[in-house]
C-alpha cells in the first residue's frame, strides 16, 4: 500500500509539478508532496558515473555506456547544471536502479513512491525488434517521468515524418525541429507545450496505480493510464475527456 508519494521537479521545462500534485493528491488515498529537483535532493559520489554507464551509444546496440573521462566530466556538469544538458539518451532501468541507490534506506520501500520528473531522454531495449525505444515513464521505484520523452516518444503523425523526407531530399540535411512543427497539419505535443503539466497527470497516476495494483497500463485507448504509442491517442488519453475508462473512473474519479 502507497502511504505517500514524493514528486520532484523539474526546474528546465514548463512542467508544474505542484500542479500535478494537487491534481494527484484529489485521486488517490495517499499523501503527496513536491520537493526540489531528485538530482540535488539525493545524490551519490558514483551518479556522474552512473549516468555515463547508462548512455546508449546507438541506437541499435544493447551495450550501453561511455566512461571515457571527458564523458563523466559532462555528465558532472549535468548534475550541476541541469540547463547544460541535452540530446543523450539514458538507459531507463540502469538510471532507475542509480536513483534507487540515491535514496536514503528509510524512504525506499514501496510504501513512499518517489516520482523524478527529469530533464533526461529514457529508453528501454526493445528484444521484439533489436532497438531502443524512448519512454515517457519508466514504471517501479522510483518511478521515472521523462519530460523529454513526452515529446520524443510517441510517434508523430505521418505528414511531420513525410515532411521531413521532403526537406531532406531537397536540401540534403535534416529540417529544424521547430520548421517542421510550424509545416505540419495535426496534434502533437512540441518542447515546452503549455499542455505538458495536464499530459504528464495520467503517468504521475500510473506510477501510484502500477504499485498499487501491479497492472502496468490501461489497454483502453482514451483513459489517462493507457501507454499511448503515437501522439494523437496521448493526446486523446491525456487532454480529452472522458478521462477514464469505465473501471478506472470508478477507482480515480471521472476528472
Amino acid at each position: 500500500m502507497v502511504d505517500s508519494v514524493v514528486l520532484y521537479r523539474a526546474p528546465t521545462n514548463v512542467v508544474d509539478v505542484d500542479e500535478l500534485g494537487a491534481w494527484l493528491e484529489a485521486r488517490i488515498d495517499a499523501s503527496v508532496t513536491v520537493r526540489d529537483r531528485f538530482l540535488e535532493s539525493h545524490r551519490t559520489d558514483d551518479l556522474a558515473e552512473r549516468f555515463a554507464e547508462a548512455r546508449v551509444t546507438s541506437p541499435y546496440e544493447r551495450e550501453t555506456g561511455n566512461t571515457m573521462l571527458g564523458t563523466i566530466r559532462y555528465e558532472e556538469r549535468a548534475l550541476e547544471q541541469p540547463e547544460r544538458e541535452g540530446g543523450v539518451l539514458y538507459d531507463g532501468m540502469q538510471i532507475q536502479r542509480a536513483l534507487n541507490s540515491a535514496l536514503p534506506a528509510t524512504e525506499r520501500g514501496l510504501e513512499t513512491l518517489h516520482v523524478p520528473i527529469l530533464d533526461r531522454a529514457l529508453g528501454t531495449w526493445g528484444d521484439h525488434d533489436g532497438r531502443w525505444h524512448k519512454r515517457v515513464i519508466v514504471l517501479g521505484q522510483p518511478a521515472l517521468v521523462s519530460v523529454p520523452g513526452l515529446y520524443e516518444a510517441p510517434a508523430k503523425p505521418e505528414a511531420y515524418y513525410k515532411a521531413k523526407q521532403r526537406h531532406a531530399l531537397l536540401s540534403g540535411d535534416a529540417p529544424p525541429r521547430e520548421v517542421l512543427e510550424n509545416q505540419v497539419e495535426g496534434d502533437f505535443l512540441v518542447e515546452n507545450d503549455p499542455r505538458s503539466t495536464d499530459a504528464l497527470k495520467g503517468y504521475a497516476l500510473q506510477a501510484v496505480h502500477y504499485l498499487e495494483t501491479g497492472e502496468a497500463f490501461c489497454d483502453q485507448a482514451g483513459c489517462r493510464l493507457f501507454n499511448a504509442h503515437y501522439h494523437e491517442d496521448l493526446i486523446e488519453a491525456q487532454l480529452r475527456d472522458p478521462p477514464f475508462c469505465a473501471a478506472h473512473a470508478r477507482l480515480y474519479g471521472d476528472s
